[in-house]
């Protein structure tokens, strides 16, 4: 490497074990959505026994790199320090690191501890370094329920930021494209009758034609990455009791959109498909995100083998207005479980992985 000015680098051995001792600490301190404030001391500290200046919006704890230059560009490394509740499942305490073969227990340990402490020791082995880019580190709050105290609240107070890498368990693979939500509460309005004469209009009939819409309908754009747009009722109420003909019948729409199209342009297919519907969605702050093929930033992590994919699962990715990259030690189908664990030996892989990725986008740029 050529980036080093007149700094020592800290080795990669010792910043490992420094983020296995953070990520343990942080498992025993619980950090549900809203509840951050005692992990985000932790990581102040940490960074502070690395030398790093920290500073804090919220429960949002944000560094960067000691030779900042705002003539430069700027990469942003982010990962979330909240956790989703425990599953009722647990065998484990869910706050106690445990280890046993090669694996460290805990809630919050895949998803996303282990990509949050190897984005953090990674930052600490360049914060020194005379780089092309900036490095900006972000460990975020309120990802678990896509809060607006999170990254969204942090954005306006970071500087400009041309690129981002973010933290979640991919087994270090490239998610170049992520899935945007849209949550849709729909009504259909009828006319309350008796059920025993021929009176009052059924909302629940309806509703059927667009039911089945929401059922059968192909968006025409199929994303090469992330395959088509996905729709799917999740909830459905209506009537009161058995002997009345129901007057509203509404139900709640998931809608994974990919970045083929806007939301926009989603909630305007809808709305003229079932006129009959009246569809309010959630919000529209989730959207589609991702990044080229070939930028250079992917093609880096190519040329080392890392694999690219389409991810169906949101993160904070979807909140960042920049090219974004989804990549990070652990595996996804762990996320959420009941004794959730991450391997010992992804971490190391991770930081490494981080380092070697980073060099050599680096070296290109």
């Amino acid at each position: 490497m050529a980036f080093l000015c007149g700094m020592n680098v800290p080795d990669l051995p010792t910043l490992t074990a420094g983020a296995v001792a953070l990520l343990k600490t942080l498992i025993a301190t619980p950090s549900l959505s809203r509840e951050e404030a005692q992990t985000a001391n932790l990581i102040v500290t940490y960074l502070a026994q690395n030398g790093v200046v920290s500073y804090r919006v919220g429960n949002n704890v944000w560094a960067k790199n000691w030779r900042f230059d705002p003539l430069k560009p700027t990469l942003l490394l982010n990962s979330h320090h909240d956790t989703v509740k425990t599953n009722p499942a647990y065998t484990r305490n869910p706050f106690e690191p445990t280890m046993q073969n090669g694996k460290l227990y805990g809630l919050g340990s895949n998803d996303a501890g282990g990509c949050l402490v190897a984005l953090l020791a990674t930052f600490v082995y360049f914060y020194h370094q005379t780089l092309p880019y900036n490095l900006v580190m972000a460990a975020t709050a309120e990802e678990e329920i896509s809060g607006w105290n999170g990254i969204e609240s942090l954005l306006p107070h970071l500087p400009p930021l041309a690129l981002a890498i973010v933290g979640e368990p991919t087994e270090m693979n490239l998610a170049i494209a992520e899935k945007g939500l849209l949550v849709l509460d729909c009504t259909v309005r009828g006319v309350a009758g008796h059920a025993a004469r021929d009176e009052g209009e059924n909302a629940i009939t309806k509703a059927m034609p667009a039911l089945r819409w929401f059922q059968t309908y192909q968006y025409p754009r199929v994303s090469p990455v992330l395959g088509p747009v996905k729709q799917s009722v999740t909830v459905i109420q209506a009537g009161t009791q058995h002997n009345t003909v129901p007057a509203t019948c509404t139900f709640v729409v998931d809608v994974r959109v990919t970045e083929q199209y806007t939301l926009e342009e989603v909630l305007d297919i809808i709305r003229a498909n079932v006129p009959e519907v009246e569809v309010v969605p959630r919000s529209v702050r989730l959207r589609p995100s991702g990044i080229a093929l070939a930028h250079p930033l992917v093609q880096a992590g190519v040329a080392l083998g890392q694999r690219t994919y389409g991810s169906p699962t949101l993160s904070d990715q979807a909140l960042l207005p920049v090219p974004s990259v989804k990549c990070g030690p652990g595996h996804s189908a762990r996320s959420h479980m009941a004794d959730e664990f991450i391997f010992l030996d992804e971490i190391g892989a991770g930081i490494r992985g981080y380092v070697a990725w980073l060099e050599r986008f680096f070296r290109g740029a």
